[in-house]
């Protein structure tokens, strides 16, 4: 089978990594790709025409979409329409609403029974001035839309709120739909899995550090590192995060009649009354990819065929023992103004057992890798417990080297 990866971050790579794996797998082609992902091919996400005819032209018979982008603007549903025997692994337009309308999604969870956030709709400025007074200002302020993780605003106080609310209508217009909820203290954690629109297998508990600096200090990111699974999400936590969350979702799919064959997101704070779901993403998660499927011992293409056949509640999901740590290497200056351009050494210093997932790079005329993003390359390692797989990752970080690299030097030591 020839398949298709649309995206090209290091999720991406990942991808590519895992399904190269399956002995069913001929050829893996990504689109657009990056300077360390094979077969690239530099097609236009949004061009669904483009997409549908290289596809036909190179056999294809599976595209595995990897950013949320292209799912939300109804890739599956054009295949659909083509009448292909083309298979796109994710949601339809429809179902997509669950991460591309924050306001939808807040309102099937409230519908659904899932355990999440007050949260307030407005139709007039005036009165969601009048709620931020009414919380003081301690709160969140969410985008409706697609935002590329910066559409969410969380304040501490009335002035801080009004500041937000203003930047919310600068980005994204004067219309700009948006909700308010209330604040939510706790750890954060990602529950990702598969599903066939009726079962969820899920993957290991994982965790991302968005901000910037060490100690979750400073701008948020895409994110600067993860790791899986988490130490402290043990089986009583998991069992409230399936009843509370991952079972009223499913029932709210079938209820909707939504025809989600991919992979569901549970982003989630854990609250000290249980846990709270803050976000549905309609795939998977950069840079929790990039430790999830080092994770996972199942094929992979396996995996997405029973989604397909509605037989996932059969499926054997195996997982791997011990930790999987990410650290992100970025540009500096990220997230903001940053150079490209630099050559990236050290590759071969690398040792066998880690891995690297190339993110924002490209190559040179001359084979060589530069840097061609803000977040430039993943690098994973792995151990027997958490602080041995940290210990290992930050071991290989330090061999590779480029101009104003920049990395956490924390990712995985979050204090519980």
């Amino acid at each position: 089978m020839n398949i298709a990866i649309l995206g090209s971050g290091g999720r991406e790579h990942a991808l590519e990594w895992k399904f190269s794996q399956s002995k069913d797998v001929e050829q893996v082609f990504v689109v657009p790709g990056n300077g360390g992902t094979k077969n690239n091919v530099k097609i236009d996400l949004q061009d669904f025409t483009a997409i549908n005819e290289f596809c036909v032209k190179e056999n294809i018979e599976l595209v595995f979409v990897g950013p949320e982008a292209p799912l939300v603007s109804g890739i599956v549903d054009y295949f659909k329409k083509q009448n292909s025997s083309i298979k796109v692994f994710g949601p339809t337009q429809k179902a997509a609403k669950m991460e591309g309308s924050k306001i939808w999604s807040k309102q099937f969870m409230q519908k659904y029974g899932v355990s999440t956030a007050d949260f307030w709709v407005f139709e007039s400025l005036e009165a969601a001035y009048k709620k931020i007074e009414e919380l003081d200002g301690d709160l969140v302020i969410k985008y409706d839309g697609l935002a590329g993780g910066k559409g969410v605003y969380v304040c501490d106080n009335v002035e801080e709120a009004l500041q937000s609310l203003a930047e919310l209508h600068t980005n994204y217009g004067k219309d700009a739909e948006f909700l308010i909820e209330t604040k939510l203290i706790g750890q954060e954690i990602s529950i990702i899995g598969f599903t066939d629109g009726k079962t969820t297998k899920l993957l290991h508990p994982s965790q991302d550090h968005k901000q910037l600096l060490d100690g979750d200090k400073g701008p948020n990111t895409g994110g600067m590192g993860a790791f899986c699974p988490v130490p402290w999400c043990d089986a009583p936590m998991l069992h409230d995060i399936i009843n509370e969350v991952v079972l009223p979702t499913m029932d709210g799919i079938e209820a909707e009649n939504l025809d989600y064959k991919g992979v569901i997101y549970f982003g989630l704070m854990m609250t000290a009354e249980g846990p709270k779901l803050l976000e549905y993403n309609a795939r998977f998660g950069d840079p929790e990819t990039e430790v999830l499927l080092p994770s996972m011992k199942s094929d992979l293409l396996q995996l997405v065929k029973a989604c397909f056949d509605g037989s996932l509640a059969d499926f054997p999901l195996e997982l791997a023992d011990g930790y999987f740590v990410d650290v992100v290497l970025t540009a500096g200056g990220y997230p903001k103004k940053y150079e490209k351009g630099n050559e990236i050494t050290g590759f071969d210093q690398i040792g066998d057992k880690a891995l690297i997932f190339h993110a924002g790079t490209k190559r040179g005329e001359n084979g060589e890798i530069l840097t061609n993003g803000g977040r430039v390359l993943n690098i994973v390692g792995q151990g027997s417990d958490l602080k041995s797989a940290i210990e290992a990752t930050y071991r290989e970080v330090e061999k590779v080297q480029f101009e104003d690299a920049y990395y956490r030097k924390d990712i995985g030591n979050r204090p519980v």
